[in-house]
């Protein structure tokens, strides 16, 4: 699974760096099944806004995102929205076979 983390308006610090890779432990269960995840992290007027897009291995991709008015915040919701969306992907190709 391929990571890319980019910050617009913002410089990601490597201790930010380290949180969504400790918070992305969540999803590991389906790393097998998922080849990008591309984040965006926007500083704005009032807050932060994090995006994401996630592209699975039979094709699907999806895209993700949150307003928050804290950073660290934004991106536990975010990471627990990913990892809803993947237990969701992952049960409907499971299913099927």
């Amino acid at each position: 699974m391929n990571v890319e983390i980019k910050g617009i308006h913002y410089s990601i610090s490597d201790a930010t760096r380290e949180f969504i890779d400790k918070k992305l432990e969540h999803i590991s269960f389906a790393k097998d099944h998922i080849i990008d995840l591309l984040m965006t992290i926007t500083r704005e007027k009032h807050g932060y806004k994090v995006d994401g897009n996630i592209h699975f291995r039979w094709g699907q991709s999806s895209h993700l995102g949150l307003e928050a008015i804290e950073l660290y915040e934004g991106i536990e919701n975010f990471i627990h929205k990913l990892e809803l969306k993947v237990r969701k992907e992952k049960e409907k190709v499971t299913s099927h076979n």
